[in-house]
């Protein structure tokens, strides 16, 4: 069963901005959300929680230098993004 990707205005307002400034990755996220949405667990996004004052979210990989940062809940199967970016705009 597919995860629900709840997409919010304050995240599509980051979104649109990445994108923008990154328009090459753009493919790469659209499998990546794919991929989140059909198995979360899956290797290649390296799923993995937040510890610090991100405890509350985990993040996946776009790819080597970019994340997405989400809010997971599995019982609801449900994954909120929250941010994109750069490891260290995500993670600061």
């Amino acid at each position: 069963m597919p995860y629900e990707i709840e997409i919010t205005p304050f995240y599509t307002k980051r979104l649109v901005k990445f994108l923008k400034k990154h328009p090459d990755i753009q493919t790469k996220y659209r499998k990546t959300i794919s991929l989140l949405e059909l198995n979360p667990f899956h290797p290649s996004l390296r799923l993995h929680k937040l510890s610090g004052k991100l405890s509350d979210l985990h993040s996946v990989s776009i790819d080597m230098s970019y994340r997405i940062t989400i809010e997971f809940y599995l019982k609801d199967e449900k994954i909120i993004p929250v941010n994109i970016g750069t490891h260290d705009d995500v993670y600061s």
